[in-house]
C-alpha cells in the first residue's frame, strides 16, 4: 500500500505568510485586523491568504458584527499530521526489512 500525503495542503501551507496565519489561528480566533497587527502584512495580502485557507478548508469564518473572525480547524492539521505519521512508519517498517530495489 502507498502511503501518501496530502500535497495540496503542503502547498497551501507551504507559503510562509499562511503558515504563521495557521499558528497565530491555533492559539486564538482573530479577525483580519489582528492578523494585519500580527503578521504586519497588508490586509489585501493578507485577506488573498485567508481566502487561499478557507478554500483549502484549514480555516473557517465567524461572523461578528461588521468583524469577520478566523479559527483554525484543528482536525485539518491532525489528518495531515496522521499522514506523516504513516509514511514515517512506512519507511521505518522499510529500513527495518532493508528493502531497496536492485539496479540492472
Amino acid at each position: 500500500m502507498m502511503t501518501s500525503v496530502d500535497t495540496d495542503l503542503i502547498r497551501v501551507l507551504a507559503d510562509p505568510l499562511r503558515l504563521q496565519i495557521v499558528t497565530l489561528l491555533a492559539h486564538e480566533t482573530l479577525c483580519t485586523t489582528h492578523l494585519v497587527e500580527e503578521t504586519g502584512a497588508r490586509q489585501t495580502n493578507l485577506s488573498n491568504h485567508l481566502k487561499v485557507l478557507r478554500e483549502a478548508g484549514v480555516v473557517e469564518t465567524e461572523p461578528c458584527g461588521r468583524f469577520t473572525y478566523y479559527k483554525l480547524r484543528p482536525e485539518v492539521i491532525v489528518q495531515l499530521a496522521g499522514q506523516f505519521s504513516d509514511l514515517a512508519d512506512t519507511a521505518r517498517a522499510t529500513a527495518e526489512a532493508n528493502l531497496k530495489r536492485s539496479c540492472s
